[in-house]
């Protein structure tokens, strides 16, 4: 029998995607019955499940596997100062355009780089190659003339309007603002973070001497971030309320470069572990480094619309811990009784998108397959995910509503669902079953029959192959537990 990938275009499976997502309760747009909010999405069960799953999978690499590193959980306000410190209130600005015929705002590299993609699809890689990099020049130097220069010069119209009607570019601060205290006239500005590292920096020395840490080690955290993105799209991979998942690794100066070429290759390697192939993964390094940044790197993940950051490595140096010690007054300092000297650490940082390798992982997972020849021919659709993270790691089915077989089907299910999420499904025939626990990427489906009630054997089904064997009640949870173990995926990263 032969099988074939299902032809379609990156546009077009990228909408298949969304429209799986929702048809199956894995992400919805926010408050839809109230039209929705931009750039604003709600996991359904399905989804909560699968990035839950990715989010322990992440915490238990960091915080279980390596010794050396621990967790925090800090609040998302943070005493205004705080992004004084580290920048934002000053710095955390992208450069804006506005059009004047459709009053839409644009991030400028945005715009350039929709329009080089569009340059590169019609065949004009060297044209598109071009202008990102004069782009880049442009952003380097902050010459924003020089930038609008080359939008109009390149004839980059707006989406909406079609036209090239700009307005000069000016910077915009991303992050939300918000006031606290009880009485609207005395209440403080606050900000809702816009990132999660600077729970940990200010922490440093609150965790280094109640976890009596020693340099080298590590704060993981994964907590809300939200920025007001002016231009969001593609689905849940540019969001204004998003999770990152974040470790600071704190070095002696000196050895963070080290470091950080080691973090580059841990993390490069798990994602491949979770099971996305590695040519869909490459590194990208940075043309213009961050202030804060003495070598960054992005580990890009080939999505529908193109290889974009799902993971950013950087090399921070110790401006985080210098500048919170400047202004607070307070000393971010370690001694290290190794070299018998006080220092501020460097650190190195890890990044991760917690929704932005969720959607990863979902097209990854989406497969459409057509299957035989003739008369024969059929098409498949079913989610390939990594067993150890799927929403739903086995699914339980009676072969029928009677005979006893709903009630031996239940004592299975209760076997399991301590160790895993099990479903339980007797509705309707046992191949539309099977086709609807594909949908949701279900990895194996355990059927139950007569023969069970004789011998305690059942029937289970491998979702990618599509492959069935007969094995004992007793060897379920083993075979579901080795499968499904996070300990295969820990043993890839040796």
């Amino acid at each position: 029998m032969e099988t074939k990938q299902k032809g379609v275009t990156t546009e077009g499976k990228l909408k298949d995607i969304i429209s799986h997502a929702k048809e199956y309760g894995f992400v919805f747009p926010s408050s839809e019955i109230y039209d929705g909010l931009a750039a604003v999405y709600d996991y359904g069960p399905f989804g909560v499940e699968l990035k839950n799953n990715l989010k322990s999978l992440w915490w238990k690499t960091m915080t279980q596997v390596e010794e050396n590193i621990v967790g925090i959980d800090a609040a998302i306000f943070m005493q205004p100062l705080t992004w004084k410190a580290s920048g934002h209130v000053d710095g955390f600005n992208d450069p804006m355009i506005d059009n004047k015929d459709s009053q839409k705002r644009y991030r400028v590299d945005h715009l350039v780089e929709g329009h080089a993609a569009n340059l590169e699809e019609a065949g004009n890689k060297n044209a598109a190659d071009s202008l990102v990099e004069k782009m880049n020049a442009f952003l380097a130097k902050d010459d924003f003339t020089g930038l609008k220069e080359l939008i109009i010069s390149e004839k980059i119209s707006c989406p909406v309007s079609g036209t090239v009607n700009w307005s000069d570019i000016r910077q915009f601060n991303l992050m939300f603002s918000t006031k606290i205290g009880s009485v609207a006239e005395e209440a403080d500005v606050v900000y809702l973070r816009p990132e999660t590292a600077q729970g940990i920096f200010v922490n440093f020395l609150n965790v280094q001497k109640t976890g009596r840490m020693k340099i080298p080690f590590g704060i993981a955290q994964i907590g809300k971030a939200f920025r007001n993105e002016i231009v969001a799209r593609q689905f849940i991979f540019r969001m204004r309320e998003f999770e990152q998942m974040e470790m600071q690794f704190f070095v002696r100066p000196g050895t963070e470069l080290d470091w950080y070429q080691k973090w580059k290759d841990v993390r490069i390697k798990w994602h491949a572990a979770l099971g996305l192939s590695s040519e869909k993964l490459k590194f990208h390094n940075h043309d213009k480094l961050a202030h804060y940044a003495n070598a960054a790197v992005d580990i890009e993940y080939e999505f529908p619309f193109g290889f974009k950051e799902m993971e950013g490595i950087h090399s921070r140096t110790d401006f985080d811990l210098k500048a919170h010690q400047d202004l607070s007054g307070k000393k971010m300092q370690y001694f290290d009784s190794e070299i018998n000297q006080n220092y501020v650490p460097y650190v190195v940082e890890t990044s991760v998108g917690a929704d932005r390798l969720f959607l990863a992982h979902l097209c990854s997972a989406f497969t459409q397959e057509t299957t035989g020849e003739g008369e024969t021919l059929k098409e498949r659709t079913y989610l390939k995910f990594h067993p150890a993270i799927a929403p739903i790691k086995a699914a339980v089915f009676p072969l029928t509503k009677k005979d006893g077989l709903p009630e031996k089907a239940q004592e299975i299910v209760e076997l399991l669902k301590y160790d895993f999420n099990v479903a339980y499904e007797e509705k309707d025939s046992i191949g539309k079953r099977y086709t609807r626990q594909d949908l949701i990427g279900t990895p194996f489906c355990i059927a139950v029959d007569h023969q069970t009630l004789e011998d305690n054997t059942v029937t289970i089904r491998h979702r990618d192959t599509a492959t069935q064997e007969r094995i004992h009640i007793d060897d379920l949870n083993t075979r579901i537990g080795y499968e499904t173990s996070f300990r295969r995926i820990f043993e890839k990263l040796r």
